[in-house]
């Protein structure tokens, strides 16, 4: 295998026996969806997966196991924590759910600065494991670069993708209210999960206190309420016991492997190769297209080659750097549809850093059922609707409360008395979360290594990613007003916290193969197409132009249907080459479906900017 892409030797056997309509780097979210697009519209359809096969049910080993079935009762040893210092850091990372994760001297890459890159290398990637929080963006977050004056303006607007958002929310199953906030677009949900008496508290009092901050019972990817979509999915009602990271055999959340790919398969229209190591794309110079791709065995690392009309790459945010970056040829030496040397910069990333805990009285006859899986939600409230503060943008607040249980007191005595003690739920206990947008800026970026390589022989990746003073203001702010908040509501003991973690921890990293306009200042058009390549599409993280205060997982998956269906039924019929006069209509109207309503939004709580 060439250290590079820029030699191609095809194989014409090879091409006939190894050729699709299209190809998806990637099981997981982003390539789960862009596959069942694809799919469902009659593509035959190549899924390259550089992990294993996780297949829904079988494949999830510790789903119903107990506490004491664990060798170390669920917990993390120092020795595994110690061989990894990376991904031990992560949320999910404990003994049940281990396997989903990569660990560190497993695809080893350089930290230029200190970034927590989190993997999962397996079909269905990290949708087995992510946090199932999903908020449609707001038109705040979409006109906020070009407002504000950073990165470059978004090619897409709200209206573009809110049909996109509604087939997305209808098949995937997203539980929710509608607010009627425009900060916060309502969406097409399952019933909501319900807030405890001490979350509905807080609520009351900041909605008392306050005229532009709103507490909300969050949205999150779990079926409270199965409808029919679902259950021909095979899907099942959520059983409330937040064990999600080891994969759910009720298929109660969305993810790739009890949703999309399951789907895609029914369709016959999918083939799945696993243990395929993404090497690069092949640009054909004469036809001006990419015409395949490179792949490494995982295990025996041998080298084959696969062939298409379009390509989705999905490979997660910095891989879909990786592999683009080293996808060199005479036509793009710098990287694939790296004319403009933009290719791997403006990464962006969401500040998670912030905390504050407290406890608060009463409520001792009041508790709650089951595990809920979401938190109470708060979206942003500053610098919406014009500049306010020292710092740009905002952040959007998680909030909960709880009950302390027996492992949280200490507890004197033994016998029968110790034993009703520790059956005894105790006082409240609260906090606040940061949830923070950062500004993409050409230092934050991606390269690769030019003397260590992984050991498929590919570069190694270099993130050199790290915070700025808009960062700190923001956390300083966000500190200051959750403590008033919290104070407000009659919460006591509160302690403020800067996690000081790392970029990455957040696992919400994105950019790098940006969206634009133009394409002196961007790679991709506003179907997610490489302005010098329009037969190979980017739509996980990588294409994002901005990181928002909303989690982005609805956002990629509308991206998703929107470009995908933007190709479906135009194979035949378009070249796909640059210069080419292809008319397609705006993204909101290829949708083609009569569930997209792009005005549900007229009856909201307009704000008067």
């Amino acid at each position: 295998m060439p250290g590079d892409s820029t030699t191609v030797k095809i194989n014409n056997k090879a091409v006939k026996q190894n050729s699709y309509d299209a190809i998806v780097i990637g099981s997981g979210i982003s390539g789960g969806w862009a596959a069942k697009e694809l799919c469902d519209h009659g593509l035959k359809t190549l899924i390259l997966e550089r992990g294993k096969d996780v297949r829904h049910i079988k494949d999830y080993p510790t789903a119903t196991k107990n506490p004491w079935d664990f060798p170390h009762r669920n917990e993390t040893t120092l020795a595994l924590k110690k061989e990894n210092q990376v991904v031990a850091r992560c949320y999910a990372f404990d003994e049940s759910a281990q396997h989903f994760f990569v660990k560190d001297k497993e695809h080893p890459y350089v930290q230029e600065k200190p970034f927590d890159w989190i993997r999962g290398y397996q079909v269905g990637g990290k949708s087995l494991m992510w946090g199932r929080e999903t908020q449609r963006w707001s038109r705040f977050e979409f006109e906020g670069p070009a407002r504000d004056n950073y990165a470059v303006d978004w090619p897409i607007r709200y209206p573009d993708l809110a049909p996109w958002y509604s087939h997305v929310e209808i098949f995937a199953g997203i539980s929710g209210n509608k607010d009627g906030l425009e900060t916060l677009p309502d969406g097409e949900f399952l019933p909501p999960w319900e807030l405890n008496c001490v979350e509905k508290h807080i609520q009351q009092k900041i909605k008392d206190n306050y005229h532009d901050r709103y507490l909300l019972t969050g949205r999150c990817a779990h079926l409270t309420k199965p409808a029919s979509i679902h259950l021909q999915q095979g899907r099942g009602q959520c059983q409330v016991r937040d064990l999600c990271t080891r994969g759910c055999p009720y298929g109660g959340y969305f993810s790739s492997n009890s949703s999309t790919l399951p789907w895609a398969e029914k369709t016959g229209n999918l083939t799945m190769k696993t243990h395929a190591v993404v090497h690069s794309i092949i640009y054909d110079e004469k036809k001006g297209k990419a015409t395949g791709v490179r792949v490494i065995d995982a295990v025996t690392k041998e080298s084959s080659e696969y062939f298409a009309k379009i390509i989705f790459v999905n490979a997660a945010c910095l891989n879909t750097n990786l592999i683009l970056l080293n996808s060199t040829s005479n036509r793009f030496p710098n990287g694939f549809g790296n004319d403009n040397g933009l290719l791997g910069k403006y990464i962006a990333f969401q500040n998670y850093r912030g905390i504050v805990t407290g406890t608060i009285d009463g409520f001792l006859d009041g508790y709650y059922f089951g595990r809920r899986p979401t938190e109470a939600i708060m979206p942003s409230f500053r610098n919406v609707c014009k500049q306010e503060t020292d710092f740009l943008r905002g952040y959007m607040v998680f909030c909960g409360a709880s009950r302390n249980g027996w492992s949280d007191k200490n507890n004197d005595g033994i016998g029968a008395g110790l034993k009703d003690e520790l059956s005894e739920a105790h006082g409240w206990r609260v906090y606040m979360s940061m949830q923070g947008e950062t500004i993409p800026k050409e230092i934050n970026h991606v390269r690769l290594s030019k003397d260590q390589k992984d050991e498929w022989g590919i570069p190694q990746l270099i993130t050199s990613v790290g915070y700025d003073d808009n960062d700190e203001k923001s956390l300083k702010d966000f500190l200051e007003q959750t403590s008033e908040m919290l104070d407000k509501a009659g919460c006591k003991n509160l302690v403020q916290r800067d996690t000081k973690q790392a970029p990455g921890l957040d696992i919400h990293e994105v950019g790098g193969v940006r969206m634009g306009k133009d394409p002196r200042t961007s790679l991709l058009n506003k179907w997610n197409q490489f302005h010098d390549c329009p037969n190979v599409f980017v739509s996980d993280g990588a294409c994002m132009t901005s990181t928002g205060t909303q989690k982005s997982f609805t956002h990629f998956y509308g991206n998703y249907c929107s470009c995908g269906k933007s190709c479906c039924g135009r194979i035949e019929t378009r070249k796909f080459v640059r210069g080419s006069k292809i008319n397609w209509p705006p993204v909101c109207m290829l949708m083609g479906l009569t569930g997209g309503k792009p005005n549900d939004q007229l009856h909201c709580y307009t704000l008067q900017c």
